[in-house]
């Protein structure tokens, strides 16, 4: 235990990457730095962390913000729920605790959108707590040293890689610990094609004498993924088209998008362009500028095909709600899916050869 904690802290004070929130001891934007990070890559998550951080420098500032500001510093994360969820958070701290950050691992616990990892990072980091912050790498980490076959992804794993976790953490600095093993993690004992050749931990590692570094960690379940048919209907008036917030509990929750039409399974041209008439008023004259080719567009559990059909109507028709009307040049402004971005940032409005 001594010389696999001892290797990794060596290791961590010679490669640690200069990154933003290690500059900090500030447990809002250390919380800040963790959310964003949750299934977000650290080159993508710094320039977030950076505009989260200097438009909301403190919990009143985030919890004070319209939600629709929230998600358009979000657009282009994905897994919106995190923003909301760190909105909701915020409003929590600053009423139930006057703005200031909890400094107890399970108040931590409680704040919306904030489970064991986040709490137990957050208190270790910020408060010096021994709680052992095991994310992904940290499980790759462990399962590979100690050669653990239980998956990951069980229950008894979970309970199994938390104990250990807990055994290691003990004595040490816990902020710096779990910083530690999860740098070495991210950068050493990599998903694919660790380079074991030059890891400290190589003469005692159970997966390198074993030849076993692309079996472990192990899994159990394995993600089915659905695959959805996504219509976008860019209704244009002069200066102005239609968009629609939505709603319900599915992906993309309370960001903005053009009017939608979803489908089991795809279109011909000629469906795609009935679908756009029950959105308009009855015996509406309308003319269809393109259809776009298909998009795929990826989700953690759901495949999405998705055109975009560019509609104009004229300017003495009136569509009611739920679709608002908004100036073209105003478009930018509102939080929309990436997916939706891309099409929008293809179009022409200027002489219609969009760049699909």
């Amino acid at each position: 235990m001594q010389h696999l904690s001892g290797a990794i802290y060596n290791w961590y004070r010679k490669n640690k990457r200069d990154l933003p929130w290690r500059q900090t001891s500030d447990p809002y934007k250390i919380w800040i730095s963790e959310i964003i990070l949750q299934q977000t890559r650290i080159d993508q998550g710094s320039s977030y962390y950076l505009k989260f951080t200097d438009t909301f420098p403190t919990i009143i500032d985030l919890a004070n913000a319209p939600e629709d500001k929230v998600l358009k510093l979000w657009q282009g994360l994905g897994y919106y729920s995190r923003a909301r969820n760190l909105h909701r958070a915020a409003k929590e701290i600053a009423e139930k605790y006057d703005g200031v950050f909890p400094s107890e691992y399970n108040n931590i616990r409680m704040l919306p959108g904030v489970g064991p990892y986040t709490a137990a990072a957050v208190a270790s980091i910020a408060f010096q707590l021994p709680y052992p912050a095991v994310d992904g790498n940290v499980y790759r980490l462990l399962s590979r040293y100690f050669g653990i076959e239980t998956p990951i992804d069980s229950t008894t794993g979970k309970k199994e890689f938390l104990e250990l976790a807990e055994t290691l953490i003990e004595g040490s600095d816990p902020g710096m610990h779990n910083q530690a093993f999860m740098e070495f993690g991210a950068l050493q004992c990599t998903p694919k094609n660790p380079d074991c050749g030059n890891c400290p931990l190589q003469q005692s590692c159970y997966a390198v004498i074993n030849k076993k570094i692309e079996f472990l960690p192990v899994k159990e379940k394995k993600t089915k993924q659905s695959t959805r048919y996504f219509y976008y209907y860019l209704i244009e008036q002069g200066d102005a088209i239609y968009m629609e917030k939505r709603i319900g509990n599915d992906i993309w929750k309370n960001l903005y998008q053009l009017p939608l039409i979803e489908t089991q399974n795809d279109l011909t041209d000629k469906q795609i362009i009935q679908q756009i008439i029950p959105a308009l008023p009855s015996n509406t004259a309308f003319n269809v500028v393109s259809v776009s080719e298909a998009k795929k567009h990826i989700l953690s559990h759901q495949i999405i095909w998705a055109k975009l059909i560019r509609v104009e109507i004229s300017k003495d028709v009136t569509i009611e709600n739920p679709f608002v009307k908004v100036n073209k040049k105003d478009i930018s402004k509102f939080a929309v899916p990436r997916l939706l971005e891309i099409f929008l940032e293809a179009v022409d409005f200027n002489d219609k050869h969009d760049k699909y």
